[in-house]
């Protein structure tokens, strides 16, 4: 296609078209009314000056006969620019007037009318029009003055010739607009084609170009590029994802496949065949949880999860998790403690809940206190302060402005902030913590799940320890502060 072809394609081309068509309308509606109202202007006036004429020429019929009114007509008929006269006889004759020729019919009716008409004497043998009054005398005499439309005609001309060169102009300037407005509209629209190609062709860090106007397009290419950044995190991600499920997940199914190869290999007994199997077992639930993550991470990412959106009470989750995983932080020699004061936001409480227990669950495997680590504020006495202990973790909900927090404190070695970042990437485990089991997805899933409910996961030093808070818009609402777990327990510092 040539660039002309592609040029009158446009939007931008045939909208100017449409404008230009309405606007030449318009205007020729415009200059149309306003000859039209020439033209009866110019009517009124002549008959209001041949009316005047009449009423005088009757009072000196009235007062002289028919001799002075043929006399008085001869008058004026002989004066430059005069009037059109004509006085006839009953019987159609001409008596007196400056008139050679009418149109047929014209004296036989009274009123007024617009005629052909030749003049006495008048070198030019067209004929002329003018608007005429016939009236009816005593006797059956007629009388007609008119005047001559030379000058409407002359007017009506050059508002018509006006109107053609304005039609015309207008033409022009549109269709030159239009071009310029098209031509610049198709190159923009062509630089965002090509980038648009070069992104189909696999290179997505390509950007639409943004200018300066701060129009449509601008506007339009401000949000693409935001899309087209999300989407080119989405593909990292996604090939992060399968680098690591290729790598991570190598291993246990080998594992996997070794122990049941040994198995058949050298079991000889059924006790050694259900160890066997057990193991399998165990390892096939450890990899069953994996994928289990992957997916909620994904139905997250994805925003799948908020059709399941509702209003609750983060103080509510955070009890429920407290009261769930007690037991266990006390198998490990650890006190968990929470923290609530009402605090509701909207969202997808499952996903909330796993986020936070995932939380508690890396304070109680990662939290174990280093041995040099002392009790804190041990010279506390103020009635109902308590020493806050090496091994509490604590779980607190409250809301914090438009925010709700939903935080786990430990008093473990903590993530040092140059990593923390790193931290919540799926499948990274930190040198500390590859003594224990685990996926590596726990932090990646509360990210997840803080992201998708608009807020985020904040990891922050404890002194000592790691604070990991679920930060999420919350709902308008008050609040009044309870507290579970040992009584008078104080928040940790941050």
């Amino acid at each position: 296609m040539t660039a002309f072809g592609k040029l009158i394609r446009t939007t931008a081309f045939r909208l100017t078209l449409v404008y230009l068509f309405l606007f030449a309308l318009f205007a020729a509606s415009l200059l149309g009314y306003f000859a039209w109202n020439t033209r009866r202007l110019i009517n009124e006036q002549i008959m209001t000056s041949v009316n005047t004429e009449v009423g005088e020429i009757n009072n000196i019929y009235l007062r002289r006969g028919l001799l002075g009114l043929g006399r008085t007509i001869e008058n004026r008929a002989l004066r430059p620019g005069a009037n059109l006269y004509l006085l006839t006889a009953p019987n159609g004759q001409s008596l007196r007037g400056n008139i050679e020729s009418l149109a047929p019919g014209v004296m036989g009716t009274t009123g007024w009318s617009e005629t052909f008409y030749r003049r006495l004497e008048d070198q030019d043998t067209a004929d002329h029009r003018a608007l005429v009054n016939v009236t009816e005398l005593s006797n059956g005499f007629r009388l007609l003055i008119g005047r001559d439309l030379e000058e409407r005609r002359r007017l009506f001309g050059i508002v018509a010739e006006a109107a053609q060169w304005s039609v015309l102009v207008v033409i022009v300037l549109g269709l030159g607009g239009g071009i310029f407005v098209a031509r610049r509209v198709l190159r923009r629209i062509d630089a965002m084609t090509g980038t648009t190609q070069r992104i189909m062709a696999g290179d997505l860090s390509g950007r639409l170009p943004v200018g300066r106007s701060g129009d449509e397009l601008d506007r339009l290419a401000e949000n693409l590029n935001a899309m087209l950044e999300r989407i080119e995190a989405l593909m990292v991600g996604l090939k992060e994802v399968s680098d690591n499920i290729a790598h991570d997940l190598k291993t246990p199914l080998t594992r996997l496949r070794n122990r049941a190869e040994e198995a058949l290999a050298k079991a000889s007994n059924e006790a050694e065949y259900r160890a066997a199997l057990e193991r399998t077992i165990e390892e096939s639930d450890g990899l069953i949880r994996t994928f289990n993550a992957l997916l909620m991470i994904a139905r997250a990412e994805s925003g799948q999860a908020r059709g399941n959106m509702d209003d609750f009470d983060a103080a509510d989750v955070a009890q429920g998790i407290h009261e769930l995983y007690e037991p266990l932080a006390e198998d490990n020699g650890l006190t968990l403690h929470v923290k609530t004061e009402p605090a509701r936001l909207h969202g997808n409480r499952e996903l909330v809940s796993q986020a936070l227990a995932n939380l508690v669950e890396n304070a109680i495997k990662y939290g174990q206190p280093t041995p040099a680590l002392q009790p804190l504020g041990a010279d506390a006495t103020s009635a109902g302060a308590v020493a806050n202990n090496a091994k509490d973790i604590l779980i607190e909900a409250r809301r914090d402005g438009d925010q709700v927090l939903l935080s786990v404190t430990d008093r473990g070695p903590g993530i040092p902030e140059a990593d923390r970042g790193h931290a919540i990437e799926r499948f990274v485990r930190l040198e500390a913590s590859r003594t224990q089991p685990g996926s590596g997805l726990g932090l990646s899933l509360a990210s997840a799940v803080a992201t998708l409910h608009g807020g985020a996961l904040k990891l922050a030093d404890a002194h000592p320890g790691l604070r990991a808070t679920l930060a999420i818009p919350a709902l308008s609402g008050g609040s009044t502060e309870r507290i579970s777990g040992t009584p008078g327990l104080e928040p940790v510092n941050t």
